[in-house]
């Protein structure tokens, strides 16, 4: 698909959890999808080959934690390397966008949104990442207007 009627998966990648939210570049808006487990670092991929093959994204954005100086974390070069590996699996191209303070921003909306104080602390957690994620593709669609410009892809990044 062509230019801003694309459909993008966003990952919020960590060491446990990984965060995944679905989005239109054409509306610029995105959805929390799932939250996937990784074991000893290595994602599910079979869990992320099914939703690519559901969603069939024309391109995937994965969150790239920075400290709050723009400066990197421990965690970047894993997230990096994550974009790399999704690039060299599914052939599709993947673009880094700036996660800073995304997990922040997730936790305050789901506390927003609790109306149930009893709410599982498993659960929030899951939700947090597949927030994280949307947010992620938001901050992506809000520097990359309907289909603008796209950022290098994930293996010139590193």
């Amino acid at each position: 698909m062509t230019g801003a009627g694309r459909t993008l998966l966003g990952f919020d990648y960590g060491t446990k959890h990984i965060g995944v939210a679905v989005g239109q570049e054409l509306t610029g808006t995105s959805t929390p999808l799932a939250t996937l487990p990784s074991h000893n670092e290595q994602p599910d991929w079979d869990a992320i080959t099914h939703l690519i093959e559901e969603w069939r994204p024309a391109a995937l954005v994965v969150g790239l934690p920075l400290n709050m100086d723009g400066t990197e974390q421990p965690m970047t070069e894993s997230a990096r390397r994550f974009a790399r590996r999704l690039e060299g699996r599914y052939r599709l191209p993947v673009h880094l966008a700036d996660e800073r303070l995304s997990s922040v921003e997730a936790g305050r909306l789901l506390r927003e949104a609790a109306t149930d104080s009893g709410t599982r602390r498993s659960r929030r957690r899951r939700e947090l990442d597949e927030v994280a994620a949307h947010l992620i593709l938001q901050t992506y669609f809000s520097q990359h207007p309907r289909g603008g410009p796209p950022q290098r892809d994930a293996a010139e990044e590193s």
